[in-house]
């Protein structure tokens, strides 16, 4: 390392002793803390215990980035890992190594052309954002780059398709890990009208669909990134300067939609990381939804009202903390089609992250556009509990009832972070106007903008929700809570 007066020294390969880099086996869209908490840290442990021998070319996809910070540091930075497990703090650091460089397609076109060229390149790998899936019809084949990273990615599978002149085994195994349902498929569908807008050679379009292969992916950590508030903590656990610094949750779920042949390409399955390579993704998603995010979804208006601030208050307080313990075993987890020790095991997971004192995670941060997230997240199971059970599921009914009266904006005096469209808003306020509470559910129940169906025909739905907002208001969040888990 090179020592700086009155400084620790930077990161460098050399003082590491790394002096051979591994070969670009991945081409990774996006420099971001999620993909370097992630995907970096579980190619290092492949590379750990079955010598994968894999280094990843980091791509810059938008023309503001942190390349050249990573490619100052040489690639290298340490990962911080903080969390509970099975009721056990845990703590712990990695220096991650595998990023062999990073290019900046805005200030060097070539060298990102180049990727393309890598002998023992096999994957694509890429974070764009949600909304870096994207089509726009205006990127032109010469520009360099085009806007979009479909578009991006389009040149560089042309240029390798040229390069090794279709060959059949120099096709490339993508997997997008940004957080669209059936990303793979929305990704090779744009790659496939960007072919067609630029009329490339059909000889091209055949290579993508019989060499290469697409994989939807499901990925799964809390990220919070470069820790500022406390960097002073982080810097003394180092004997180096480090810029990029980050810190993330030890939980890790990563789900790729594939076969055995993706298996042998990429065998997580010999290494201690959750890392599941399915036939089918779906239900590992529907699982996360429903029960990460319609836990979430479900307590932040009841626990707001009740008076916590964050998601670890609410699963540490023995009431708000049994109503979600409720929630999730006894109601959601009924309605989801996979073996119940699974569904269990994977709650557990959820609340110990839930319970992370590293992770300061605000309920007022959850609250922002809670009645679609109530859609998909929390109505499925309520809708489905119903239609197995013959009746209400208490718990997520009276959630329901919390976020009906959330909406209403303000409670004992002081005023409730809402955060939504105006529309929702003032609808909401519109109706709030009523005194009578038959009629307010009536409104809510019945606007099929936000339910896409008539939820006054879900059998003793809003009797049950207008006699909650009745005990809600006249006798608080708790007693109401138990006055309504003994009606309903």
């Amino acid at each position: 390392m090179t020592e700086l007066k009155n400084k620790k020294p930077v990161l460098n390969r050399l003082s590491l002793g790394l002096k051979k880099k591994p070969p670009i086996k991945i081409v990774q869209f996006g420099e971001g803390n999620f993909l370097r908490a992630f995907v970096e840290y579980a190619i290092q442990q492949l590379n750990k215990s079955v010598d994968f021998n894999a280094g990843i070319a980091v791509v810059q996809p938008i023309d503001r980035g942190m390349v050249d910070m990573l490619n100052e540091q040489e690639g290298l930075y340490t990962l911080f890992l903080k969390g509970i497990q099975k009721s056990k703090e845990i703590q712990q650091k990695e220096l991650i190594t595998n990023i062999v460089k990073g290019i900046n397609p805005y200030k060097d076109f070539q060298e990102y052309l180049d990727l393309a060229k890598e002998e023992e390149l096999q994957f694509i790998i890429s974070n764009t954002t949600e909304a870096g899936i994207s089509y726009i019809k205006s990127d032109k084949m010469y520009m360099q780059p085009p806007s979009s990273f479909p578009a991006k990615l389009t040149l560089l599978l042309h240029e390798r398709f040229k390069h090794f002149k279709g060959a059949s085994d120099k096709g490339l195994t993508i997997i997008p890990c940004e957080l669209i349902n059936h990303n793979a498929e929305t990704l090779k569908e744009i790659i496939l009208k960007y072919a067609l807008l630029w009329k490339l050679d059909s000889t091209f379009v055949n290579w993508l669909n019989l060499a290469c292969s697409f994989h939807s992916t499901l990925v799964d950590r809390i990220v919070p990134g470069y820790p500022k508030d406390d960097i002073e903590a982080y810097n003394t656990q180092l004997e180096y300067k480090d810029n990029l610094i980050v810190a993330a949750e030890v939980f890790l779920l990563w789900v790729i939609e594939g076969g055995e042949d993706l298996k042998r390409k990429l065998p997580f399955h010999k290494t201690d990381l959750d890392v599941k390579i399915v036939d089918n993704m779906q239900p590992y998603r529907t699982r996360k939804v429903r029960i990460l995010n319609g836990a979430h979804t479900s307590m932040v208006p009841f626990s707001l009202l009740y008076g916590n601030e964050t998601v670890k208050e609410t699963v540490d307080n023995v009431f708000t903390g049994e109503f979600v313990n409720k929630a999730i075993f006894e109601e959601i987890n009924d309605t989801l089609p996979m073996e119940k020790a699974e569904l269990d095991s994977f709650a557990e997971a959820v609340l110990d992250r839930f319970r992370n004192p590293f992770i300061k995670h605000k309920l007022a941060d959850i609250a922002l556009n809670s009645i679609s997230k109530f859609k998909v997240r929390v109505l499925p199971s309520l809708l489905e509990y119903e239609a197995k059970n013959g009746k209400l599921p208490t718990n997520l009914t009276f959630a329901f009832a919390c976020l009906i009266r959330f909406y209403k904006g303000d409670w004992q005096g002081e005023i409730l972070p809402i955060n939504d469209n105006e529309g929702i808003i003032n609808y909401f306020k519109n109706i709030w106007k009523n005194k009578d509470y038959n009629l307010i559910t009536n409104c809510v129940l019945s606007n099929k903008e936000y339910w896409e169906e008539d939820l006054t025909k879900v059998k003793n739905l809003s009797s049950a929700l207008a006699f909650a907002l009745a005990e809600i208001d006249s006798i608080g969040i708790k007693d109401g809570y138990n006055n309504f888990r003994k009606k309903y």
